[in-house]
């Protein structure tokens, strides 16, 4: 099991703070899956994930979303996916 700490941020603060749980480990070709699943869990719309989204998650353990990477309108500045480490 592993979780993701999802948080969004408008002007600097904290607007949005889930930890969503997920099955099995961590596969980084899932990561689209894991992104999907969050934000449905949270009723966020779905960024359009790149390799470097993926990348990043799995080498540094974190992942920023920003407005541009979202087609629907979104009311905060960044969106942080965080592997949470135990």
């Amino acid at each position: 099991m592993f979780k993701i700490w999802l948080k969004t941020h408008k002007e600097k603060k904290i607007v949005k703070n889930e930890i969503i749980f997920y099955e099995g480990r961590y596969d980084e070709d899932r990561f689209d899956e894991y992104v999907r699943l969050a934000c449905h869990e949270t009723d966020i719309p779905t960024p359009v994930v790149l390799s470097s989204h993926a990348n990043s998650f799995t080498r540094y353990n974190i992942a920023h979303f920003r407005p541009s990477d979202f087609v629907e309108h979104v009311d905060f500045d960044e969106m942080t996916l965080e592997n949470v480490k135990v």
